[in-house]
């Protein structure tokens, strides 16, 4: 008789304690194969699609579309099919597999797969199958893994497309079997997914526009049950596919619901960071009169932040509070914030002290759209040396943004306005850039602060 073998959920890239089921690809009772599509679940920052590590029946599936799964629970139960191929004995897929009580007395089942991480994507027998690195698909201060498959377009219902698009498609509302593909091998792309989002072609439960009289005169078929939908709530997408877990702020109100994803681990590092650091926060208005047309706000405050972390290096530095230890940082990378509808997001812009304007423009543009896209890579999102905050493109003057371990400083820029400033002879209307500067009271001094905002605000006086 067959054997069965329990799935545990395997750490998804980088030591994060759980994950959130997205959407399943096969139900109870169905026959899957190696490494084809199981489950699809999202991280603290990507959504990711899960390869099934057996052949065999789909015995049972731990949760629901929206349940949390703890690292290391069961996710699914297989009853292995021996004329099915399964992974060699020994090879290791970085994940972690549970031993259920086998249907009858089996031969004895190896010994527990080590835990060091190797690429799943493929069989090492098989050449055409290469393996993927997954370095993109989550993100945090830990490294991350190449345990599960790297994002890659898969056909599922008859739509190809990678997880981050089905996710972005099921939050909009938009039907991806009625997108129109503009992506290599005819993929649907984020692009085509926002498009038909804008102008409606594809809404879920909206019957396509009637087109244009048949080119012949050809019989017309038995109108093809294009499930007609009503505006009734369904769980179910178009094509009869769970739908993804809603945002928050989309679901009943009124009722408690568990943060997940980005939210989930956004609570977690806030929280980490109240505990450990000691901030405190200094203000002031940067004086930006002189400035000459054309110059980029996100760019000055940058080089600004250059400017001053090579005037005080204790502020461009990591503080370990356990070992007491320093670390002062050569290069200047700076965690730029990036608010998203999923919670907050902090890519790197690597070497800013290397670049000039036009550079930091195309860095800080890259990275927004890779957030958007759900496509940046883990190692974009960690290992910054000081971060920037600028909150004042939607409102707000001054703030007390939070210093995340082991950075020890993060500045914020408020929202420009205008004020009378006294001059020689009277008061002028002078552009102001409001500066917040937030450090650990454990690693840098109150001077140092301090030096470093007049080093930013001496840097954003200049006329270019």
């Amino acid at each position: 008789m067959s054997q069965t073998k329990n799935f545990n959920l395997p750490d998804l890239g980088e030591g994060l304690p759980d994950a959130t089921i997205v959407e399943w690809f096969v139900k109870e009772g169905d026959v899957i194969k190696l490494d084809e599509p199981l489950v699809s679940m999202e991280t603290a920052k990507a959504v990711v699609e899960v390869p099934s590590p057996f052949s065999g029946t789909v015995l049972k599936l731990s949760g629901a579309a929206g349940d949390i799964i703890p690292t290391g629970a069961v996710l699914a139960s297989f009853a292995l099919d021996p004329n099915l191929p399964q992974r060699a004995d020994g090879q290791d897929t970085g994940h972690s597999h549970g031993h259920a009580a086998p249907a009858a007395p089996a031969a004895p089942t190896p010994p527990p797969l080590p835990t060091a991480a190797a690429p799943v994507a493929a069989e090492e027998a098989k050449p055409a199958a290469a393996e993927r690195d997954d370095a993109g698909t989550v993100v945090g201060a830990m490294q991350s893994s190449n345990a599960v498959h790297a994002e890659q377009a898969l056909a599922v219902g008859g739509v190809k497309a990678v997880p981050a698009v089905r996710a972005t498609a099921r939050k909009l509302g938009v039907d991806l079997s009625r997108v129109r593909a503009t992506g290599s091998d005819g993929a649907v792309t984020m692009a085509d997914v926002k498009q038909a989002a804008a102008d409606g072609s594809a809404k879920i439960g909206v019957a396509p526009a009637a087109v244009a009289a048949p080119a012949a005169a050809a019989p017309a078929p038995a109108q093809v049950a294009a499930p007609v939908q009503s505006d009734a709530r369904t769980p179910l997408s178009a094509a009869g596919k769970p739908m993804r877990t809603q945002p928050p702020g989309v679901v009943a109100k009124g009722q408690p619901e568990p943060l997940k994803g980005v939210r989930r681990n956004m609570a977690r590092v806030m929280a980490d960071a109240h505990s450990k650091v000691v901030p405190t926060t200094l203000n002031d208005d940067a004086d930006i009169h002189a400035w000459l047309p054309g110059n980029d706000v996100t760019a000055r405050l940058v080089r600004s932040i250059v400017v001053a972390a090579q005037k005080v290096p204790a502020m461009n530095a990591w503080f370990d509070g356990d070992a007491l230890t320093r670390t002062l940082h050569a290069q200047v990378d700076i965690g730029i914030a990036v608010d998203t509808d999923d919670g907050l997001f902090v890519p790197a812009l690597r070497n800013a002290d290397m670049l000039d304007a036009r550079g930091i423009r195309e860095g800080v543009n890259r990275l927004r759209e890779q957030v958007e896209a759900r496509s940046i890579a883990a190692s974009e999102l960690s290992g910054y040396t000081i971060s920037l905050s600028n909150f004042g493109m939607f409102a707000g003057r001054y703030a007390t943004p939070v210093v995340v371990p082991p950075c020890v400083a993060i500045v914020g820029a408020g929202r420009a306005r205008h004020q009378m400033t006294p001059v020689m002879g009277g008061v002028e209307a002078h552009k102001v850039i409001p500066l917040s500067v937030t450090f650990d009271h454990r690693a840098a001094t109150g001077g140092e602060a301090a030096r470093f905002l007049r080093a930013m605000m001496d840097d954003l006086a200049l006329a270019s």
